[in-house]
This record gives structure tokens, C-alpha cells and sequence, in this order.
């Protein structure tokens, strides 16, 4: 036999992997280096029952191991070990921190391709190989690596966990169910699998078929947004076209008036020069008649005088009267006037027009405004911290906390002079303006407390215009009589309101919603419209207080979940 020719593999031990040192070999036939198959039957003492790692054969009592007295096999492992054909395993194969090792791998532990839920122990490739090979490990449960294999045994019994309780939904072993879990509902590990498994199941086809329809309807989407960015462009465009021939008409308009001007402008200029032309030959005649009556005049010859006298021309009526009517001087100035005009009409058109375009833009709304949240949990994601505006609030209403809370008192405060203060009543307005979606909350106390919402140019002054529901700039829930007030219609709601108002708005939406707060949210009102202008929260307060509580923790977030309306 030549050596050349030899697999390594068979003068390998089993154990370590390597080349056999002190070969020994067992009645079953396979060969390990004396110190490994020894350390292996070491960890078998406490069972007093030892077996070959790689078949499993039994020996009771433990074999008294002799050194390998076939000198073939000694002497070819020499030899293979003096020319250097020690199988030498690639890196990859050998466990890395992150791996899961060979329990059996003495020295460099090799990767483990399984782990058994049996043994509780994890296996390369070819210490699995009894598992494939001997009868009753054939039975064994193999797993992927897991380096969490002592998590199967129970910690107090020292048992291995094959049983679920349902009572108190967790995994125990054998011992427990005879013990502490003893009555309750149990089913073995493998059954409650099966039955977890088909409920996961049940759940990933109900999360792919959602998957599936919000691919749809991402599709959806991106057919939308392509569709959207075509409008856009074309209205971008056509809205472009329509401006650039209105600057056209308005141009050819502006050199329609120029020209028109320059030729009324000619026309009148010419008509002048001619009055003035025959104005100037009339004085150029009576100049002369003129001198030669200056010349008569200066005759000293009374016959000559008389004789001469009567054979000067008579003077003529001039074409003109003798004095010129002329309108007063304003001359084209009549014309800049229509045109400033027109300017201011034009002004008037395009302000409305304006108004209305960006109406329409604003209104573009492809998407369906989210439903009202049907839990406080849902309300409290839009909760909104409100201040209220010192500048706004009546002089006889005092804020503190922080700005957040409003209290009556009768006695008026040294307030400054702002336009934006209540005088007639007793009311005040939030610093910030709400748009979007917002969730707030008002505790309240007192004999007369109003919980709203206004534009900010609600009157301050006027009696009818800035009483909180009595005009068409506020909303307005009288807490202490049970009513919804808006443009001073005023409509009775069912039940009493708790000392808590919570008060929800979608201004995109035009909705505004007010629940009575307590163990349950009960909704008193709802409100839906088109609002034009952002909307400040506000409170009327009458011997009594009222104050914006801080949004709820996230614990209460999660009790407040379970509150359904």
C-alpha cells in the first residue's frame, strides 16, 4: 500500500480531528487517541453508562483502555505524520466567536451544522453522523445551531421543557406540571407549536395579503403622483400661455392708448398752428395798417391829413373772436385718469380672481382626509401644548402656570393698552395658531366656563361681535349649560359635560369635535364646516378657572388605549 494513496481520515480520531496520538481502539472497532476517548468517558462517569462517540454502542462497566498494539496503524500514523499529510481542515470550517461550536471538538472546535433538542448538545458534520446512522438517534430532534440550548432545560427541576401551560402561558417541564402548574391547562410543547404555528401562519397570510393590497395601492400612488405632476406641469404651463396673453393684451392696449394719444395729439397740435398761423398774419396786417396810421398821424399838413384820411382801408372783422376759448388746461389728463381707472378695476379683478385661484389650488386634494381617531389613545398622538396670550386676556382674568391657566377674579389688573385685548368679556385667546390636526384638553371649574376655538380677528371690543358662539368667527361649548353656540345659534347637548372638555380639530377637514372626558370619552358635539383662516383656542371664564392640561405620559397613553368611545 502506498502512502501516497492513504486517507488521512482513517488514522483521524473522531474526536480531535487530528492525526492519532496513542491510539487506542475500542470492542467496536474505532480508534481515538487515548486522552480524548478518556476526557469523553470522563464526562460520562455520573450516568455509569459509556458509549462510543461515533456509533453509540453502551459499555457497562467502563472499558479499561489499552494502548493500540497493532503496530500497523501506529506506525502508519508515523508515517503519515513525517510526510506531512495531516488533513489540514480550510478556516472556514472552524467555529468563530459568533458560531455555534462542536460539543464534541476537543482542541479547535469545528463549526456545528446542528443541534440536538435530545442530547442538548450541538454537532459538526461528523459528530452528527451517528444521528443519521444509529437506530435511536435517528428519533432525535436536530435544529438549526443554537447557542441557546440550556434554555430547554428546566432551571428548578433540571428537566427537559416539553410542556406548555396555558394558564400562565409559559413552557415548563414534566416535574412542573406535577407540581406548581398541577390542574392547569396543559398540552405538550409540540402541540401548542402546531397550533401557534397555524395561527402564525393564518397571520402571515393575512400581513401578505395586506402586503399585496398596499403594493396595489402603492402603485396606486405612483400613478397618482405621475398624474399629479402632469396636471401640475400642464396647468403650470397653460396658466403660463393665459398670463403671457393677457400681458400681450395689455401691452397692444398700452400702444393702442399711445398711438390713439399721439394722434389726437397731432390733430389738436395742427389745429392750434393753424389759428396761430392766420392769428399771426392778421397781426403782421394790422402791424402794418398800423404804421401807416402812425405815419398819417405824425402829418403836420392839415390838407394832406384830411385828404389822405379817407382813403385808408376800412378794417376788416377778424376770423378769430378776440379772445380764444380754451378748455381748461388738463388736456390729456383725462386720459391717465380712465387709465388708472382701469388699472384699479383691473387690480380689483385680479385680487378676486387671485383669491379664487389659490382657492382652487389649495382645494386640490387627491387623498381622503384620515378618519377621527375612535380612541383617546388615537386623539392624544395630535395632542398639542396650549399658551394662552397675555395680550389677549380681559383685565380680570389673571394666567399662570406657565401661561396655561385662567382664573376670574373681580378685580380689574394693570394690564397695558393692546388692540388685541377683550374688553367686554371676560375672555382669551391661545398664543398658537392651530391648523392641521390638534388635540387638546380643558379642566375646567366654576359657574360659568365657555371651551373654544376663534379666527384671530374676532372683534375685541364690540359687545355682539366678540362673545365667544355669538358671531361667525368663534365656536363655542358652554360648559356649564350644556350647549354648542356658533353665529349665535346656540343648540342644547345631551348629558352633562365632566369637569375635563377635550376638543379635536381637522382644520383641512373642517371638522371640530368636543368630548366630555372622564374612565370613557363621550363625544357632546360635532362640528362640520370649511374654515378660512387659522383658529386660536380660547376659554370665557366667569367666577370660575380654567386650564390646558400638558399632554398625557406615554403609561397613560398606553391605559388610555383600552378606552374605547
Amino acid at each position: 500500500m502506498e502512502l501516497n494513496h492513504l486517507d488521512p481520515e482513517t488514522f483521524s480520531c473522531s474526536i480531535c480531528l487530528d492525526l492519532l496520538k496513542d491510539p487506542v481502539t475500542t470492542t467496536c472497532g474505532h480508534s481515538y487517541c487515548m486522552i480524548c476517548i478518556k476526557t469523553h468517558w470522563d464526562t460520562e462517569d455520573q450516568k455509569r453508562i459509556h458509549s462510543c462517540p461515533q456509533c453509540r454502542k453502551t459499555f457497562i462497566p467502563r472499558p479499561v483502555l489499552n494502548k493500540n498494539t497493532i503496530v500497523p496503524v501506529a506506525a502508519l500514523v508515523e508515517q503519515l505524520k513525517k510526510i506531512g499529510l495531516q488533513a489540514a481542515l480550510p478556516d472556514h470550517r472552524y467555529a468563530g466567536p459568533e458560531d455555534v461550536a462542536c460539543d464534541v471538538c476537543t482542541g479547535r472546535k469545528l463549526k456545528a451544522i446542528k443541534s440536538c433538542l435530545v442530547c442538548l448538545a450541538s454537532y459538526c458534520e461528523k459528530h452528527l453522523q451517528p444521528h443519521y446512522d444509529v437506530a435511536p438517534l435517528k428519533k432525535h430532534k436536530l435544529v438549526e445551531p443554537s447557542k441557546n440550548l440550556q434554555e430547554n432545560i428546566c432551571s428548578r427541576h433540571n428537566k427537559v421543557i416539553d410542556i406548555f401551560c396555558h394558564t400562565d402561558q409559559k413552557c415548563i417541564c414534566y416535574l412542573c406540571s406535577m407540581d406548581e402548574h398541577k390542574g392547569h391547562d396543559t398540552v405538550s410543547a409540540a402541540a401548542e407549536r402546531t397550533e401557534r404555528q397555524r395561527e402564525l401562519e393564518e397571520r402571515r397570510g393575512n400581513i401578505q395579503q395586506m402586503i399585496q393590497d398596499q403594493e396595489k395601492d402603492v402603485k396606486l400612488l405612483q400613478q397618482e403622483v405621475e398624474a399629479i405632476n402632469r396636471s401640475a406641469d400642464k396647468s403650470v404651463e397653460d396658466s403660463k400661455k393665459i398670463f403671457t396673453e393677457l400681458i400681450r393684451l395689455i401691452q397692444k392696449r398700452s400702444s393702442d392708448v399711445k398711438q390713439q394719444i399721439r394722434s389726437q395729439q397731432e390733430t389738436e397740435v395742427s389745429r392750434v398752428k393753424d389759428v396761430q398761423e392766420k392769428l399771426e398774419q392778421e397781426i403782421t396786417e394790422l402791424k402794418r395798417k398800423d404804421a401807416e396810421l402812425e405815419q398819417l398821424s405824425h402829418t403836420e399838413d392839415h390838407n394832406q391829413f384830411l385828404l389822405n384820411y379817407p382813403s385808408l382801408p376800412a378794417l376788416s372783422e377778424s376770423t378769430h373772436s378776440s379772445s380764444i376759448n380754451i378748455r381748461p388746461l388738463r388736456h390729456f389728463e383725462d386720459v391717465t385718469a380712465a387709465v388708472s381707472e382701469l388699472r384699479d378695476k383691473l387690480q380689483d379683478v385680479l385680487r378676486d380672481s387671485w383669491t379664487n385661484i389659490s382657492l382652487m389650488v389649495t382645494e386640490v386634494d387627491v387623498l381622503l382626509s384620515e378618519p377621527e381617531p375612535k380612541s383617546r389613545a388615537g386623539l392624544l398622538r395630535y395632542s398639542c401644548e396650549i399658551t394662552l396670550d397675555p395680550n389677549t386676556a380681559n383685565t380680570k382674568l389673571v394666567l399662570s402656570e406657565g401661561n396655561r391657566k385662567v382664573t376670574w377674579i373681580n378685580k380689574p389688573q394693570s394690564y397695558s393698552s393692546h388692540p388685541d385685548r377683550f374688553i367686554g368679556y371676560t375672555q382669551v385667546l391661545s398664543r398658537e395658531s392651530l391648523t392641521g390636526r390638534c388635540y387638546w384638553e380643558v379642566e375646567w371649574s366654576g359657574s360659568w366656563v365657555y371651551v373654544a376655538v376663534a379666527y384671530k380677528n374676532i372683534s375685541k371690543k364690540n359687545q355682539n361681535e366678540c362673545k365667544f358662539g355669538d358671531n361667525d368667527k368663534s365656536w363655542a361649548l358652554n360648559c356649564s349649560n350644556s350647549a354648542f353656540g356658533h353665529n349665535n345659534i346656540w343648540t342644547s347637548i345631551s348629558g352633562p359635560v365632566s369637569s375635563r372638555v377635550g376638543v379635536y380639530l381637522d382644520h383641512r377637514a373642517g371638522i371640530l369635535s368636543f368630548y366630555s372626558v372622564s374612565e370613557t370619552m363621550t363625544l357632546l358635539h360635532r362640528v362640520r364646516t370649511r374654515f378660512t383662516q387659522p383658529l386660536l383656542a380660547g376659554v370665557w371664564v366667569y367666577v370660575g378657572s380654567a386650564e390646558f392640561c400638558k399632554p398625557k405620559s406615554m403609561f397613560s397613553l398606553i391605559v388610555d388605549h383600552f378606552s374605547w368611545f
